[in-house]
């Protein structure tokens, strides 16, 4: 048995644009009816929203049959949890709040094993392995993992450089909503001075030869992101879309019932 190619972390590498939603219903039904939208892909996520370990390899299973990618968001650095996604079978990680090099590095050994990394080995105990049915499993392993960092705060921001520098890291997601409110600027994603200092990010990720993300639900937005070197977006979350729809559809019928939606922030 071979294991499934990652084909986002393909992508990366060929700078290729992937659009993605964010996944925070912790419900495999959603996923699977977004799993056919037309995505890159969908991102699992258990920092913000209420996903756990079961409700991750769930939400895996079904998206496993389409062609998706998965990506999952842990709420923390926790070796233990990583070990644990990956062994569920996740093969991206989207790891949140990292501000230096150090915690860079840590991230990429929780997510290889020895002697490059720390991750225990269980395989016969693991979906990513397919309990040992992976022929040359840690051979393959190794070149499927994709580790994408999150830098969303200005002690990052100025520690940009040193984060894209350590091997193993294979991209920098920019977290707009944190780094609008590290900046002074809590709420306002769009304001000019945090514009300029996420441009300005993504020009330097994009110029170090490795991949850029953001969060950017606005189109002409996004589009500008584009321009300054990002080739990976996430441009909403189930949520958002449901309530959304929702009021669109209550509106179509009885003008004015909905409250106005609130703006998203990831």
């Amino acid at each position: 048995m071979k294991m499934p190619p990652n084909l986002f972390k393909q992508a990366l590498r060929q700078q290729q644009l992937q659009v993605g939603l964010f996944l925070g219903l912790a419900n495999p039904l959603s996923a699977e009816i977004l799993a056919g939208c037309g995505y890159d892909y969908l991102l699992i996520d258990a920092e913000h929203g209420p996903n756990d370990l079961r409700s991750v390899r769930a939400q895996l299973q079904v998206l496993a049959a389409y062609p998706v990618q998965a990506i999952v968001r842990p709420p923390n650095h926790d070796a233990a949890l990583i070990k644990q996604l990956l062994g569920a079978g996740v093969q991206t990680l989207l790891l949140p709040m990292v501000e230096s090099a150090e915690q860079a590095q840590a991230l990429v050994r929780a997510m290889h094993y020895p002697p490059k990394g720390i991750r225990g080995v269980g395989t016969g105990l693991e979906r990513g392995a397919r309990w040992n049915g992976v022929d040359d499993y840690f051979q393959q392993v190794e070149a499927e993992l994709c580790l994408i960092v999150q830098v969303e705060s200005a002690a990052g921001l100025a520690q940009l450089e040193a984060i894209l520098a350590v091997d193993g890291v294979d991209g920098v997601f920019i977290g707009p909503a944190d780094l609008a409110a590290s900046l002074g600027y809590l709420g306002q994603a769009g304001h000019p001075t945090v514009k300029a200092a996420i441009t300005q990010a993504l020009a330097t990720i994009s110029a170090s030869g490795k991949a850029a993300g953001i969060f950017a639900t606005d189109a002409t937005l996004a589009l500008e992101y584009q321009a300054a070197g990002v080739c990976f977006l996430a441009i909403g979350a189930d949520t958002g879309v449901l309530r959304s729809a929702a009021i669109r559809l209550l509106d179509s019928i009885k003008p004015g019932a909905a409250n106005n939606e609130p703006g998203a922030a990831y």
